[in-house]
């Protein structure tokens, strides 16, 4: 199953089907849902039935109440968690709610009211009506991450504070829009990688940015390999191909064509806006495996393990080494893959290895024994490992407790008493979050560019200031790729 690299061909195909889109989607008139005058008159009048809720921006920092209003868009694998924190937030109140599954929608408005002890939540099925509601602060954004790009845009210019997931787009190209809209138009950003609110990966980034491991020579990042049913939906699918017993895996074999192909695709169900959940995305038949939750496993919507992790270990990587404002100039990576039409074909294994200023290499895998899961940064004096798991380090008197002692302090990074509690503290004061926009960016270029090595077979030689990859025009065609119509990303 598994090959070194996808062929020039597999990726010429890509761009093959995404030209093919605006035909492929007349076929899906019938899950479409436009944006016309209708609509637009049923919006309107729905928003005169809206509850009275006054943003805190109305009164300015200083509002009687000093509570931030939220609207939370995606209740699939993040959302309910990430919004479960912000309503226990006393100053924060989640008004509104939108997914394009109604059975996810209904769920997310009732756990919303449900905590209120009311109705007021309003539910949308289209994130325009919710950005365009004046009395909503700022917005939770957990949707697959071909989504990323035109929603964090769409609420920069909706002058809406955003809370959103990592990776931070799918491609870098996306990110870089995302960037600049959240700059231009002033809003805080805060990314969910939550790790940096926590004590134990501070602690660990402090002693490094401290020099007490020394000069840093090698970072390893292990991140994990193959893939994951987060959504639950193999076993129906084996039991369907006649599997009494059978791994996940068995998707990442399933191609166009095969016996098993038939089986496995059907017409979406009614209430899902199937047409809308593909969006910019190459259009393709339904799979239920491929969607909600394991739409990381298909590169036309997700990015893998690899993308799926990098705005974790490797974030909190950059944060020891000082690199939240920049990156690798070179990188090589391997990996292998099943079929490019295959509905799991996203990397099984692989391994990055990537060149960072001052002669530091940093390695990132998945699925190499020799390197540990986690983020450990390797210098001349010592070494220090950490993880959710666990902290581990070359010096035992640096074990103990959560927090670095304050005399070992010499660089006090960041403290965040929580994620979600961060943003909304930020929301008032206008003061950067723990991983704002900027650093997102730079946390996720080291995957993005890592893959596009995988994808080509070819060393990747970046420009870390002006965002290019340096003679290779094949690969630089990677950094973004094609929209399907109508959407289109902002400018």
């Amino acid at each position: 199953m598994a090959i070194a690299r996808w062929s020039l061909r597999a990726l010429q195909l890509l761009k093959i089907t995404d030209q093919k889109n605006s035909r492929q989607s007349t076929l899906n008139k019938s899950y479409s849902r436009s944006w016309n005058r209708r609509q637009f008159l049923k919006t309107a009048a729905a928003a005169l039935a809206l509850p009275t809720i006054v943003p805190s921006s109305v009164f300015g920092q200083n509002a009687p109440s000093n509570r931030i209003t939220l609207g939370v868009v995606g209740w699939g694998m993040q959302g309910p968690g990430n919004t479960g924190s912000f309503l226990a937030l006393e100053d924060c109140q989640v008004v509104a709610a939108c997914d394009l599954d109604k059975k996810h929608l209904k769920s997310a408005v009732s756990a919303i009211n449900d905590h209120y002890k009311n109705q007021d939540c309003k539910a949308y099925a289209d994130y325009r009506e919710m950005f365009a509601r004046k009395d909503i602060d700022a917005v939770m954004l957990a949707v697959p991450d071909h989504w990323h790009g035109i929603l964090a845009v769409a609420a920069a210019k909706a002058k809406k504070d955003i809370y959103g997931e990592k990776p931070l787009a799918r491609t870098i190209a996306e990110q870089q829009a995302i960037v600049r809209a959240v700059q231009q138009n002033k809003v805080i950003w805060q990314t969910g990688s939550w790790q940096r609110s926590q004590a134990l990966f501070r602690k660990a980034a402090e002693i490094v940015r401290s020099g007490h491991i020394g000069k840093i020579t090698r970072v390893e990042v292990g991140l994990p390999a193959g893939h994951n049913d987060f959504a639950r939906t193999a076993p129906e699918l084996l039991e369907r191909l006649g599997k009494t017993k059978g791994d996940c895996e068995l998707l990442a074999t399933i191609v166009p064509g095969s016996p098993e192909w038939e089986k496995v695709v059907s017409a979406p169900p009614e209430e899902l806006d199937y047409d809308t959940w593909i969006g910019p995305a190459r259009m393709g038949p339904y799979v239920k495996t491929r969607v909600h939750m394991n739409w990381r496993w298909n590169y036309n919507t997700g990015g893998g393990q690899l993308l799926d992790w990098v705005g974790h270990h490797v974030d909190i990587a950059h944060w020891g080494m000082d690199c939240d404002n920049s990156g690798p100039s070179e990188l090589e990576g391997h990996g292998e893959f099943p079929a490019v039409n295959a509905i799991w074909n996203t990397a099984t294994k692989y391994r990055i290895e990537a060149k960072y200023p001052n002669d530091i290499t940093m390695i990132i895998a998945g699925g190499h024994d020799d390197i540990r899961g986690g983020t450990k940064w390797i210098g001349a004096d010592g070494w220090v490992w950490v993880n959710r798991s666990g902290f581990d380090t070359s010096n035992p008197d640096w074990k103990a407790g959560k927090n670095l002692p304050e005399e070992m302090r010499k660089v006090k990074l960041y403290e965040s008493a929580g994620h979600q509690r961060n943003f909304v503290d930020c929301i008032k004061s206008r003061q950067p979050t723990i991983t704002p926009v900027e650093t997102a960016h730079h946390s996720a270029i080291p995957g993005h560019l890592g893959l596009i090595s995988m994808l080509t077979g070819r060393k990747i030689r970046w420009d870390v200031k002006q965002e290019e990859i340096l003679n290779d025009t094949g690969a630089s065609e990677l950094l973004s790729r094609p929209y399907r119509a109508p959407w289109q990303l902002a400018a």
